[in-house]
Formats: structure tokens, sequence, C-alpha cells
């Protein structure tokens, strides 16, 4: 009798290529890592709810001329919690827009059931200004 091993990842490495999907625009992959009853939580904007609306939002986003990225400052995991600290950057043509973010995400078997992000609108703000003095001083 031969016995199968699953491969389990932890759930650092699932939340880091979740960020990595979405940073290519690969919208199926970064669905693929999320359990289909998903809720995505956003400071102030609507609440995303299941697969099909995760992968409508995330598909919105890679066809929009915004490209996303992020630098992971922190990252910790207890168990199937995971927290982070980055500073996530939204850029269009020589605009930057960069600022901070804290996220919490919960998974379940491997899969990713709630993303909830807190930032600073104040932050964001202060983001653009930069960005928009940066990008005019042509130093993007």
């Amino acid at each position: 009798m031969t016995e199968v091993t699953e491969l389990h990842e932890d759930s650092i490495t699932v939340v880091r290529e979740f960020f990595a999907a979405m940073t290519i625009e690969d919208t199926a992959e970064a669905v693929a890592l999320c359990a289909p009853d998903v809720v995505w939580r956003n400071t102030t904007l609507p609440t995303v709810r299941g697969a099909t609306a995760m992968r409508r939002a995330l598909t919105a986003l890679a066809r929009s001329p915004l490209q996303f990225a992020a630098d992971f400052h922190a990252i910790a995991a207890d168990g199937d919690t995971v927290l982070t600290q980055r500073t996530d950057h939204l850029s269009v043509g020589p605009l930057r827009i960069s600022f901070w973010v804290c996220g919490t995400f919960e998974l379940r078997d491997g899969k990713i059931t709630r993303w909830d992000d807190y930032f600073s609108w104040e932050n964001v703000l202060r983001g653009t200004v930069i960005g928009l003095v940066r990008a005019a001083l042509g130093r993007g």
C-alpha cells in the first residue's frame, strides 16, 4: 500500500502567494486561494462576499489602469490567522500612490476565508499628494 502525503502550505505562504497573484494580475490564482465563502472587508468600502464577488472585484482591478503592488514590513501567523503590516502601492502611469495597510487574514483548510484591511484615508491622501509631486518632478 502506497501512502499519499498531502502537501499543506502554511498560512503565511498562502497569503504571500495571494499577494503575488494579485501583483501579476492572475485573478484565477488569487481566487483559487480563497474559500467559496470568502469575505473581504476594506476600511469604509463595501464588503465583498463570496468567491464570485471576489473574482469580479479582482478582475475589475486587473482590467483597470491601476497597477497593484505591496511591500510587506511584517507578517506573522498564529495557526490559521495571519497578520500583515505592509505598504500598498497603486500606480497609474507615472503616478504611484503608497499607503500603510494592516491586514488580518483567516484561513480554513489552506484557503482564505476572511480578509480585513485597515488603512487611513488621510494616509492615502498623503500618499496621493506625494505621488503627484514626484510624478510632476519626474521622480515617480
